[in-house]
């Protein structure tokens, strides 16, 4: 199966996690800006009509700019995505998955000339398709990647349980563990989280529902409870 996870470790030591974008929902993407643009010339083209030479310079000065500079201020002040990026879950950031800036997206957007060459943005999807991140030649110049912007899960309800410390200083596995335990109480049965708890017996002297509640007390803690 075609691995798309991109994966970076921040200095603090913490592993952050994207999809990278393959080229045809990026095409497709596009495809819709172009239709926004597109329209938004008809719309200028009709309004000045009636301008004649002038008319034409401003419908011109217009075209540039969006050409150009649409993507660049959508991916700055939208938090990466262009309307067509939108539509399809799409969002630019940098090969360090932080918010992407004006440097970055000027560079990406002003390189789309090459990507373009010979014909129909032949070389960007070349370069995407060959890429292990589908990284276009403007994304490799600015150090940017497209990934999928993944929804905001709903907040898990937790078991009310009194926040207890640990009996003892856990490594940090452990303490995910524990968390684990606390956050999956929904996709496990009872009886199958007791007998996870059982496994600490040693350390918690404690044994099924005992056992369990102490152990949700203890996650409660590590997640920052305190009485």
């Amino acid at each position: 199966m075609l691995d798309t996870t991109y994966n970076v470790e921040t200095p603090e030591g913490i592993d952050l996690h994207a999809r990278a974008a393959g080229p045809v929902p990026r095409i497709l993407a596009y495809a819709v800006d172009v239709l926004y643009r597109t329209l938004i010339l008809a719309a200028l083209g009709i309004g000045l009509a009636f301008a004649d030479t002038a008319g034409i310079g401003i419908w011109l000065v217009c075209s540039f700019l969006l050409e150009w500079f649409y993507p660049v201020f959508f991916e700055v002040l939208r938090g990466g995505q262009t309307p067509g990026k939108k539509a399809f879950g799409l969002m630019v950031v940098n090969d360090n998955l932080t918010p992407i800036a004006w440097g970055a997206s000027l560079v990406r957007n002003l390189l789309r000339f090459a990507d373009f060459l010979p014909f129909a943005y032949a070389t960007g999807v070349i370069a995407m398709t060959l890429g292990r991140h589908f990284q276009r030649l403007g994304d490799l110049a600015a150090g940017t990647l497209v990934v999928y912007r993944e929804a905001n899960k709903a907040p898990i309800a937790l078991p009310d349980s009194a926040p207890l410390p640990p009996p003892r200083n856990l490594k940090q596995q452990d303490q995910q563990a524990l968390i684990s335990l606390f956050e999956r109480h929904n996709d496990l049965s009872e009886a199958r989280q007791q007998e996870l708890s059982n496994l600490l017996e040693p350390i918690t002297q404690k044994r099924d529902s005992a056992a369990l509640g102490y152990l949700r007390s203890v996650a409660s803690w590590l997640l920052g409870g305190r009485d």
